[in-house]
């Protein structure tokens, strides 16, 4: 691609995707942004460790869903690392406390005393039955989408994004008990593990959260607006990145509605 931007626009079943230039030529101004579509995006959430050796086919099948038709349009995948198997074996070097935290909250809103890996949440609620996925992201996707959302990433300056995140949520009862996040992920992830469960094995991964933002609350017109700079790690492969936002109560679990924007385009 040249150094002057290049326009062109990608149309997606409940996703729009703009592309002004890439996520990787120098000196120019590249940005990429997505919007939400009238019907429900389902969330994902894996809470795993590499720790754990009953993990693994729980990655392969989040790293699956694609080829079975299940793409970002229909349901948004967070790998979501815990570190309470730290202890047991080599450290996660992905896991971060706020996940453990976050999976806690879960079982504390099911008054489930215990927490385990690999955990599957579907739009809030564990999922017992992997086989029953497929059925509960269709029976997701058939319902009305009840937040309106946005994502814009621009990027001037290496390893730093500009990141505006946005969500209107329609209904008004629903305004107060309602929060905004925005996580970082990357694919495409191999760790050659040396302790604990899995020593020996090499590990592969997608959708790892690498931030964490949020919740950031609902305002009385049902607005919510993040404007970040993300400072990426070297480390990090920017082809490999993406962004999620959604909107979720947190008394229920329920996810009102949620966006991902790949920026390998």
């Amino acid at each position: 691609m040249s150094a002057s931007i290049r326009r062109r626009s990608v149309l997606l079943v409940g996703l729009s995707v703009l592309l002004l230039g890439t996520l990787a030529g120098p000196g120019v101004a590249q940005q990429l942004s997505a919007r939400s579509g009238p019907q429900t995006v389902a969330l994902l959430e894996l809470y795993t460790s590499e720790g754990c050796n009953s993990c693994p086919p729980a990655d392969v099948l989040v790293s699956s869903l694609a080829a079975k038709g299940l793409t970002l349009e229909r349901v948004v995948s967070l790998g979501l690392h815990v570190d309470y198997w730290d202890a047991l074996g080599g450290p996660d070097r992905f896991a971060q406390a706020i996940f453990t935290q976050r999976q806690r909250e879960i079982a504390a809103r099911h008054r489930t005393r215990t927490v385990y890996t690999p955990q599957l949440v579907l739009h809030g609620r564990a999922l017992s039955t992997w086989g029953a996925l497929a059925a509960e992201v269709q029976r997701i996707n058939h319902t009305q989408a009840r937040a309106d959302l946005s994502l814009e990433v621009t990027t001037q300056a290496p390893n730093t994004l500009e990141v505006v995140a946005q969500a209107v949520v329609l209904e008004a009862a629903a305004r107060p008990h309602t929060q905004m996040y925005l996580a970082l992920y990357e694919n495409r992830l191999t760790s050659v593990v040396t302790a604990g469960e899995n020593a020996g094995h090499t590990l592969r991964h997608d959708y790892v959260v690498r931030q964490w933002l949020g919740p950031l609350a609902i305002d009385t017109q049902g607005a919510a607006r993040l404007q970040q700079t993300l400072s990426l790690q070297r480390a990090w492969k920017t082809s490999d990145l993406g962004l999620v936002v959604f909107v979720q109560q947190p008394q229920t679990g329920e996810v009102l509605q949620a966006l991902a924007l790949p920026l390998g385009q």
